[in-house]
């Protein structure tokens, strides 16, 4: 080229208002520069054309810029409030913004694409609803994985009552509900229902100090056609110095003719109206188990009768039991209601030996005119109370299982040793030795002893019965069986042996 040509642009705002009218647009002047040398000479025509129509399109650019609502009436009063050198501060960058003006969409196309979706993930119009599609989604997925559960089980249990429940149904089940304990041994548990009972057996003993630490005795008596020895017994009864407050009485009254029931609760009614003689508590049982024969010393104590008779008088006695011995019972003392005599102290003095099982001599009193003078034969009665001989076992080998060998009788020689025929009651009465069966007119037993099973066979045991398949059965178990051969206890006389057979 020949030369430079330069352009100035001159742009003048009214000075004289502080802001123009929106369709005012401002004046653009141009005027041509200096050159700095006269001599240059002046641009080629087709350059100054195209400068030319440059201006003139930034020039319609800047008039679209303003002429567009975008800004709004705020942004018209904020200009008008503006000093006129600060709008034009203002209005320079829509000038130099280029030939698309400078405007919102202008800005976002310029925006890199990370921005664009940055700003679009962010919009409300796109959280709202993949939050919705969202939550449908989990919603569905637990209720898909809920429905096999829904149609196995109706509310909340099985679909199925347990009993019809397999064993794998009833674990798969169950598994889940195990309840987890904690263990406190400190902290009691406390029971309030009345309708349970709590029995503790293992502060019950059977001790030497029986009356210091409180224990407690059970009384138990057979009773049949029995009137006439009941003003006896309940005499001797009274009698008695161990605590009266520590005694229970209970009486089995079956297969009777008489008015023994009758007489029996005129006596308990007297001793238990009198506070000084009073016992603990009193108890009738009654249940009779179709004993026909007499009373008789002949039918009582004939031989052929001993079987039938043994082994009915063993049930009583385990029906006695059964309903009568409570928890709190220490000792059980078996008593005959025809005894006649007996120390006062009896209950103490067998307790002192601290035996399993254990009973004293029994005699009887007979009188006879000897030279003009009433003579006392003292006679031996129980003769159920022995020591076994090898004759004896050697004669119970050869019987059959469910004969009961009858003690006493010239029908079984069994040379075994009678207490009845041992001891002096002159001597001393502690003396002890050891038995193999034994009678039922007094016998006492620890409560353990018969709250282990051990009770009056009413079958052939050994070939013995009630009483005497007791003490069988008691050594069998290990318990020991003892008996006083010193110690007396007498007995009515029943005529049915001579003084001292």
């Amino acid at each position: 080229m020949h030369g430079s040509f330069a352009i100035n642009y001159t742009i003048r705002f009214d000075s004289q208002s502080h802001c123009a009218p929106r369709n005012t647009e401002p004046t653009i002047t141009l005027a041509p520069a200096e050159s700095p040398s006269s001599s240059s000479p002046p641009l080629h025509t087709q350059r100054q054309r195209r400068n030319t129509g440059d201006i003139r399109a930034r020039s319609s650019s800047i008039r679209i810029s303003q002429a567009r609502g975008d800004e709004g009436e705020d942004e018209d009063k904020n200009a008008q409030k503006q000093p006129a050198g600060l709008a034009a501060l203002t209005m320079l960058p829509q000038m130099v913004a280029g030939k698309g003006g400078y405007s919102w969409k202008a800005a976002k196309a310029r925006i890199p694409p990370y921005r664009q979706m940055t700003h679009t993930v962010r919009s409300p119009r796109v959280l709202v609803p993949l939050a919705i599609v969202t939550a449908i989604v989990l919603l569905w997925r637990s209720m898909g994985s809920a429905a096999s559960e829904v149609q196995r089980f109706y509310c909340f249990g099985p679909s199925k009552p347990p009993m019809r429940m397999t064993p794998n149904e009833n674990e798969e089940w169950y598994g889940h509900l195990a309840t987890p304990v904690i263990f406190n041994q400190r902290k009691p548990v406390e029971i309030n229902s009345t309708e349970i009972q709590h029995v503790k057996l293992d502060s019950i003993k059977s001790t030497v100090d029986a009356v210091r630490n409180k224990e407690k005795i059970l009384i138990l008596t057979p009773l049949r056609d029995a009137s006439y020895y009941l003003a006896k017994y309940f005499d001797l009864l009274t009698q008695l110095t161990y605590p009266h407050e520590l005694i229970d009485l209970a009486f089995l009254v079956g297969d009777t003719t008489d008015d023994t029931m009758a007489a029996l609760a005129m006596e308990l009614e007297r001793v238990q109206n009198n506070p000084e003689i009073a016992f603990r508590s009193t108890m009738i049982v009654e249940k009779s188990f179709g004993v026909t024969s007499g009373q008789s010393v002949e039918e009582r104590h004939g031989f052929a009768a001993q079987g039938p008779r043994r082994k009915a008088m063993g049930k009583a006695r385990n029906y006695l039991l059964s309903a009568a011995m409570k928890p709190d019972h220490s000792w059980v003392y078996w008593r005959d209601v025809d005894i006649v005599e007996n120390p006062p102290n009896i209950i103490e003095d067998f307790i002192m030996h601290d035996r399993d099982i254990l009973v004293p001599n029994i005699w009887f009193h007979r009188y006879k005119e000897e030279n003009g003078k009433m003579v006392d034969i003292e006679g031996r009665f129980d003769y159920n109370s022995w020591q076994e001989s090898p004759d004896a076992l050697k004669l119970a080998a050869s019987l059959d299982k469910d004969v009961v060998l009858a003690e006493g009788y010239k029908e079984y020689k069994t040379n075994r040793k009678h207490m009845a025929r041992m001891g002096d009651r002159h001597d001393d009465p502690h003396e002890e030795i050891p038995l193999d069966g034994i009678g039922g007119v007094n016998i006492i037993v620890k409560a353990d002893v018969h709250r282990s099973g051990i009770n009056f066979p009413a079958y052939a045991f050994e070939n013995q019965a009630e009483t005497e398949g007791f003490a069988k059965m008691a050594k069998r178990a290990g318990y020991g069986v003892y008996g006083l051969p010193n110690y007396v206890v007498w007995h009515i006389d029943t005529d049915e042996k001579p003084g001292n057979a």
